[in-house]
């Protein structure tokens, strides 16, 4: 039989923290922060007790499937493919899993985007615009940072996001405001986004930098009282020229083969202690 191996106590809790996952790193806006609800995308599917395909079917001029959305090394990967001449993207949501009101929520994420689509990080209220007029009680879409690789006039606007506010539904009762980021080379590699919110203010980082402030006026920049869902999308639009540019001729690759993708390493969401 096997020989049995001593340790001291000290070694064997040394041996147990180092198998224990590293904690999530505290939010950019000082101490006093409780984490409360995280997904760092481990394993090889998505967590189904956290996330829902969000909207799947015909949206735009993709369809929202499934099959573009993986898991795997450590990373949520929504992809943007074309089959058959028919171009699939992918949305999850916390809707069904997941709402809250207030905190600071980030998520670290690899933008690689193409003319036609673009990619976001954001989050909706159910009742966005019911009643209309009253938009601190009824929510809003808070657009943490959406990325294209260029504009309708073709410029090349990969390094920045945007970050917008919109309110009073999407018919003509619509209204929104927004601001753009600096070119931060945001289109290479992972960068980290977060957005502080509270009751009359919701302030929007990129890499731990203070980039856009949004202060309480339910006329001209309301801020959403309510609570809110989680939402990671990729979106392709043949009318969208003036947003995002036309769509690839030759469209985006098959799933095997596409580099039109967001990669997001982790979401968190943070609570006052």
């Amino acid at each position: 039989m096997p020989r049995h191996h001593f340790t001291t106590l000290p070694a064997l809790l040394a041996a147990a923290l180092a198998t224990l996952a590293p904690l999530p790193a505290a939010p950019p806006t000082g101490a006093g922060w409780n984490l409360a609800w995280n997904d760092e995308f481990e394993g090889s599917t998505m967590d189904t007790t956290k996330w829902r395909h969000w909207l799947p079917g015909a949206r735009r001029n993709a369809v929202n499937s499934p099959s573009a959305v993986a898991v795997a090394d450590g990373a949520l990967t929504l992809s943007t493919y074309t089959s058959g001449g028919t171009h699939y993207t992918g949305m999850i949501s916390s809707e069904d899993t997941y709402l809250y009101t207030y905190g600071y929520i980030e998520a670290r994420i690899d933008y690689d985007s193409s003319p036609g689509m673009w990619s976001a990080f954001w989050m909706q209220s159910p009742t966005m615009g019911n009643p209309i007029g009253s938009p601190n009680s009824a929510g809003t879409e808070i657009d943490i940072c959406e990325h294209r690789t260029i504009d309708g006039s073709g410029t090349n606007i990969d390094g920045i996001v945007v970050g917008n506010i919109h309110w009073d539904g999407y018919a003509a009762a619509h209204r929104s405001t927004g601001y753009t980021s600096p070119n931060l080379g945001l289109g290479t590699g992972y960068h980290v986004y977060g957005m502080e919110w509270t009751p009359t203010q919701q302030k929007f980082y990129i890499n731990g930098v203070l980039r856009w402030t949004l202060n309480n006026n339910a006329t001209n920049s309301p801020v959403s009282q309510r609570s809110e869902f989680i939402i990671l999308s990729s979106e392709v639009d043949d009318s969208s020229t003036t947003w995002a540019g036309p769509i690839p001729a030759a469209g985006y690759g098959t799933l095997a083969t596409t580099t039109t993708k967001i990669k997001v390493d982790y979401v968190r969401v943070y609570r006052r202690a």
